[in-house]
């Protein structure tokens, strides 16, 4: 992918230069984000950004459908994921990781600046079997301020591999792991603060397979749930500006399903036809929130609760608990038309961009779901 430099002005090309030098000491790391945010004030500056705080008990939630065209966007979609694994032996897998920071759409009139792995939010979906050795390549790209890495949950070994991946800028490293334990697990950058770096984007699911294995579905989605932490208020517009402050309050001012408002509803919808079974992987990068994950006008089938593919699965659950940093698997088939909304059941949560749109095409099924009129 190729890397979008959108540096505001020579200012900020001043902090990037600065925060290079800072990476040279652990306390230099920690100073980032007030530099970060001093850059970033700069750029947002330039934009003409402003600040559109909502009156009390004004609804945002129309505003959390829009999308607009003609801006980079580091939204996943749900669908990118590798197909099954059919083979049923090891095998060595490679995974390629490139760090790229970029400005890209927040919502409809506002940018950030993300930290992604290959220019994503979440990064790639990482797909292997039990038993498999696992090659990891990480590249930082030139163009980046800061040093990153990896850390694998479903590495056994120190740190995950962050030790062994972190890069400065135009670095690359590597590391070798096994994969012995099968489930859903997260990925994410580990580099201090490491609040920081998952909060601006770097994060992802990494799925080992078990030996024979998942059931078979029409449908599998890739979703994670993060927040961001912006210095403005929900609504403004132009390029916003990160706030290591709120970060450690834990004060996001946006939810976001997949990187960026909207991701999942006008702009890359899950869908699905009626009859036809349904599995989302469902994630949270955070860094600091646990997600109530439920699908307005379904039952989950199975939950693979904690991300556990071998436990015997839960069965006719309406809302899960997905800790931050944790996953899960849920299954269903969809059995009439219709639009369902994907949420955090912490429904303020909606209000601050947090949605997706499962869209289901076929036809009625009145025997299970029929809207009646009104009696005259």
């Amino acid at each position: 992918m190729k890397h979008q430099d959108h540096t505001a002005d020579t200012e900020t090309n001043e902090v990037a230069l600065s925060r290079r030098n800072l990476l040279k000491s652990s306390a230099g790391l920690a100073m980032a984000g007030t530099l970060l945010a001093t850059g970033q004030a700069a750029a947002q500056h330039a934009h003409g950004g402003t600040s559109a705080t909502p009156s009390p008990g004004a609804s945002l939630s129309n505003r959390i459908y829009t999308v607009v065209d003609g801006i980079t966007d580091i939204g996943k979609d749900p669908k990118d994921i590798p197909p099954p694994i059919t083979r049923r032996t090891p095998e060595t897998v490679k995974v390629e990781l490139e760090t790229i920071e970029l400005e890209a759409r927040l919502d409809g009139r506002t940018t950030y600046r993300y930290w992604t792995f290959n220019g994503t939010v979440p990064g790639p979906f990482v797909r292997v079997r039990v038993g498999d050795t696992v090659e990891v390549t990480l590249k930082n790209h030139d163009d980046s301020s800061m040093m990153h890495n990896v850390d694998f949950h479903a590495v056994n070994g120190p740190g995950g591999g962050a030790g062994a991946t972190s890069a400065a800028p135009g670095e690359k490293k590597g590391f070798t792991f096994k994969a012995l334990n099968p489930g859903i697990y997260v990925y994410h950058c580990a580099v201090p603060p490491v609040a920081m770096h998952i909060a601006n984007g770097m994060y992802g699911m990494i799925l080992v397979e078990p030996e024979n294995g998942l059931p078979k579905v029409d449908h599998e989605f890739y979703v994670m749930q993060g927040e961001i932490y912006t210095e403005e208020a929900f609504g403004s517009s132009g390029l916003l500006t990160e706030s290591y402050e709120k970060l450690l309050n834990e004060r996001p001012e946006y939810f976001v399903f997949n990187g960026h408002v909207g991701s999942l509803t006008e702009h890359n919808p899950l869908k699905a036809k009626v009859g036809e079974t349904v599995r989302i992987y469902i994630g949270v990068g955070g860094p600091n929130f646990s997600s109530s994950f439920h699908v307005i006008g379904e039952i989950f089938d199975k939950v693979y609760q904690v991300g556990s593919l071998t436990s015997e699965p839960l069965t006719n659950v309406q809302t899960i608990t997905v800790p931050a940093g944790g996953a899960a698997a849920v299954e269903f088939k969809v059995e009439v038309p219709g639009r369902y909304v994907l949420v955090d059941h912490a429904l303020s949560r909606v209000e601050r961009g947090l949605a997706g749109f499962l869209i289901v095409e076929g036809d009625e099924n009145h025997d299970i779901f029929h809207a009646t009129a009104s009696a005259e």
